[in-house]
């Protein structure tokens, strides 16, 4: 869709052009007209202009002075003079203005229309080269979101990485974070209407919250925000000059927590529950989080409130014999390693002795909340490395509304924890891994299948299901014969086929629908595809 404007004090001229060039040829769906340079710069002002064709004598402004302005003005524009006078001073002006062509009249007919055709064919490129590094910004972008989520799950949920590798993924994912610094987390649970909202609604909010939490932090603060593994928001801040000896509480931040919460309730109608760990190291990310966590849900689901976390809580002499006890649960091996390892018998052996010790002594409701978490983070993480959903495996146990019946006490919390084990040994340990790689074609075959419109890489696929993208290729085709590539392209057109025969879309609409972006390839890869043309098979059809 291409609008052109078409200026000269002398109408007639004009008038000719507009009447007896076949635009829609040429792909222009608009002539507008104007008979000065300042009736141009008005209709420019009201109307998306992408090209004019400007007389270089008129009276008031000349040409020159007109597309000198319109560059000023308007870059994107592409300009091409009209003018009966052959001076090369006009032509060497008009190439310090970066005019697109200089023609002279009278007007040949063909020499117009390829003058207009190159200028045309220069905007097109243009927006190609604009579109795609803005699918490749955004393609980026969402890389990053989903590489940040994936990284802070690791972390939450107990990965073991050194602080160098640690820095070093911080930055490459742009998270302004450092591994050696006091760090504060919040952990965040929506409420109030939100509860009641689906799960598209709900991203948008979470979306929206976000934005908030940058806004106002992000000015006094390094933050990190995303999406927890346990269904609430996390937000770790770190400021520049912190050290632990300073930050003997929290002080500081209850003003800026408070806004934060004011204005989601101002701005999105909703309230929030919220934990805010007193500073910690951030190797202490895991026990952190865990703390933070049972503090959050033992608080009520329904309660709106903010709690402000004290370091000191887990020092006090009463809770000694319990800490006692929970220590088992810390001790090398630790459950993640055996898990991962797949040592199901050692895992076994480890859980009855965290439970045998738990016996020993009388343990509060948090003590017992803690030691839920501790053993479902080992379970999700090991879970999520093998590409499983682990809601699929127990939806109950999961559920940080359901939990509330595993923790009445140690008892039943032993049972489903052992019952939960051997489930995750009889899917994890299939022969050859048979069951999980299936279990991973099952999710990258629906991913396809849904976002077939989108622009999918496999990257972007390898990623999501946790897998590096070259192992992920070498399953898919071992399982299923056909390369990832292939059934993404075969999925496409397919897809096309449908829209070919039973729209009446363009083809252009189709390539953009399908994640193309060059009409010309697209009908390249189809043809390879299907042996003929869209336009072929749409005829035959």
């Amino acid at each position: 869709m291409i609008d052109i404007l078409l200026v000269d004090d002398e109408t007639y001229v004009t008038e000719s052009l507009e009447l007896t060039i076949p635009w829609g040829e040429l792909g222009v769906t608009t002539v507008l007209r104007a008979a000065s340079g300042k009736e141009a710069l008005q209709i420019m002002e009201e109307n998306a202009v992408d090209l004019v064709v400007t007389d270089i004598r008129m009276p008031g402004m000349s040409g020159l002075e007109l597309i000198e302005e319109v560059s000023s003005r308007w870059p994107h524009i592409r300009c091409i003079l009209l003018t009966g006078h052959s001076d090369f001073q006009y032509a060497k002006k008009a190439i310090q203005l970066q005019a697109a062509d200089y023609i002279l009249k009278p007007v040949n007919d063909e020499e117009f229309m390829a003058s207009v055709s190159a200028a045309i064919s220069s905007l097109r490129g243009e927006w190609d080269e604009f579109d795609k590094y803005h699918r490749l910004l955004y393609s980026r972008k969402s890389d990053y979101k989903i590489l940040r989520e994936n990284l802070m799950h690791d972390l939450l949920l107990g990965r073991e990485i050194t602080a160098r590798a640690l820095g070093e993924q911080l930055e490459k994912y742009e998270i302004a974070l450092q591994p050696d610094q006091p760090t504060v987390m919040m952990l965040i649970r929506l409420t109030g209407r939100f509860s009641a909202m689906d799960q598209q609604s709900l991203d948008l909010m979470e979306f929206a919250v976000g934005n908030i939490a940058e806004e106002v932090f992000g000015p006094q603060y390094n933050v990190w925000f995303g999406r927890g593994p346990h269904e609430c928001l996390v937000m770790m801040i770190q400021k520049e000059g912190w050290t632990e000896p300073v930050l003997t509480n929290v002080e500081e931040l209850k003003q800026p927590v408070g806004t934060f919460r004011e204005h989601v309730i101002r701005y999105l109608q909703g309230d929030l529950s919220m934990v805010v760990t007193a500073p910690f190291p951030f190797a202490d990310l895991t026990t952190a989080y865990r703390k933070g966590l049972g503090s959050l849900v033992l608080s009520g689901p329904e309660e709106n409130t903010i709690i402000y976390m004290d370091n000191e809580l887990s020092k006090r002499p009463e809770n000694d014999a319990a800490q006692q006890a929970l220590e088992e649960l810390y001790k090398p091996p630790v459950l993640p390693q055996l898990l991962e390892t797949k040592q199901w018998e050692a895992a076994a052996r480890k859980l009855d002795a965290v439970f045998d010790a738990a016996e020993r002594v009388c343990l509060s409701r948090e003590h017992v909340y803690e030691m839920y978490l501790s053993v479902t983070n080992a379970f999700m993480y090991i879970a999520h490395k093998q590409g499983h959903l682990v809601h699929e495996i127990d939806h109950a146990g999961f559920d940080l509304l359901l939990a509330h019946q595993l923790i009445q006490s140690p008892d039943k919390l032993r049972r489903w924890a052992t019952e939960m084990l051997a489930k995750l040994q009889e899917e994890l340990s299939d022969q050859d891994g048979v069951q999980s790689r299936r279990h991973v074609i099952k999710q990258v075959q629906e991913m396809v299948t849904r976002d077939a419109g989108q622009d999918l890489s496999v990257k972007m696929i390898a990623d999501k299901v946790y897998l590096h993208p070259v192992y992920l290729s070498k399953i898919y085709k071992a399982e299923t014969g056909e390369g990832l590539g292939d059934y993404m392209i075969r999925m496409r057109m397919e897809r096309a086929l449908y829209l070919l025969k039973n729209t009446n879309k363009k083809i252009y609409e189709i390539t953009s629908e399908l994640g193309y972006q060059n009409p010309q390839y697209f009908s390249k890869m189809f043809k390879k595809h299907y042996g003929m043309t869209p336009n072929e098979y749409r005829d035959q059809a």
